[in-house]
């Protein structure tokens, strides 16, 4: 009698710490400062449909949900930070903050038009959309009931960004609230150095000048795994100027030449550092169309460091992908 009524005390005591169990702790995402609210919208219930692949014709593309649905939408006014940038910051925080990416995606590889319009966001003018440069990310934390779905769009207009956040989770949330507490995102560092590196081309008349002056530059929106030659499914600025340029001057030849740091022997870095040129080779080849006979890949491993080798901040530097003009 004694051992069931200690049974069933337990069972009832367990009921009420599973009543009493906390809902996960509430994710703030900072936001460069002067960032200023545009929209916002908040439903205690309501169905989501959360892109989770990239568009296409006559295959789904979302995951449907339902729950407490938190959008809001800001602007950056007079920010020089790229999509890039502004994502990587938000990214950052949302896995320290134990969020785990399930999708990203940039532009023509989200699917373009049709991936921007199918999306459920708050509209123009509040949060704005360049269908030439957007970027999109989706994140969950928790599984089950319990999970929380957040997603990104990042775009720009000239001298703003825009950020479009999307929560969605279970009805006793709280929704989600940006704090503008963090210093304004700096631009892209310049990549040059005593060595006469050169900053990272973003538009074509900026690669066809250093191209055909410096006769090199570097292709640092890239991005690729630590330690794997596999490129990251966006689409790059750099390349997309590399492929108008090429196209504009069909006489030209260019010889994409990938770099490592220190780390490592120096054939198994040879070895990785032309498997990511061919990457990019490839990429651009595939997906952008430039003619292979203009395109060459090669590596050199850590033989060419633009950086000191001796610190972190260096040896990420040296790790990049350079576009070198072979024409005479």
């Amino acid at each position: 009698m004694m051992v069931a009524r200690a049974i069933i005390l337990l069972a009832f005591a367990a009921c009420l710490a599973a009543f009493a169990m906390p809902v996960a702790a509430q994710i703030t995402l900072s936001l460069p400062l002067g960032a200023e609210q545009t929209a916002s919208r908040n439903e205690a219930l309501a169905s989501y449909a959360l892109p989770i692949a990239a568009w296409e014709p006559g295959k789904p593309h979302h995951s449907l949900l339902e729950g407490r649905l938190s959008q809001s939408a800001w602007r950056l006014r007079d920010t020089t930070a790229s999509s890039l940038q502004i994502l990587r910051e938000l990214r950052a925080q949302l896995l320290a903050a134990g969020y785990e990416v399930i999708f990203e995606c940039d532009t023509d590889v989200c699917g373009g038009f049709d991936f921007r319009f199918a999306m459920q966001i708050l509209p123009e003018p509040e949060m704005h959309v360049d269908l030439g440069d957007f970027r999109y990310l989706a994140a969950v934390r928790g599984a089950g009931e319990d999970a929380e779905h957040l997603a990104l769009v990042v775009s720009r207009s000239t001298g703003s960004g825009f950020v479009h956040v999307t929560q969605i989770g279970p009805s006793e949330a709280e929704p989600l609230a940006p704090v503008i507490a963090a210093p304004e995102l700096a631009p892209a560092a310049p990549t040059g150095n005593a060595q006469g590196s050169v900053a990272a081309p973003v538009s074509v008349a900026e690669l066809a000048a250093l191209l055909e002056q410096a006769g090199r530059a570097t292709l640092d929106d890239l991005e690729f795994d630590t330690g794997a030659s596999t490129l990251h499914p966006s689409s790059y600025a750099s390349l997309r100027a590399l492929a108008e340029y090429l196209a504009a001057n069909p006489a030209r030849r260019v010889v994409l030449v990938g770099h490592t740091d220190a780390v490592g022997d120096l054939a198994a870095n040879i070895a990785l550092s032309r498997k990511r040129a061919e990457a990019v080779r490839t990429r651009l080849i595939e997906v952008l169309s430039v003619n292979p006979a203009q395109l060459g890949a090669e590596g050199a491993g850590w033989l060419a460091p633009r950086d000191s080798n001796l610190t972190p901040e260096g040896r990420a530097k040296n790790r990049r992908v350079e576009v070198v003009l072979t024409s005479t």
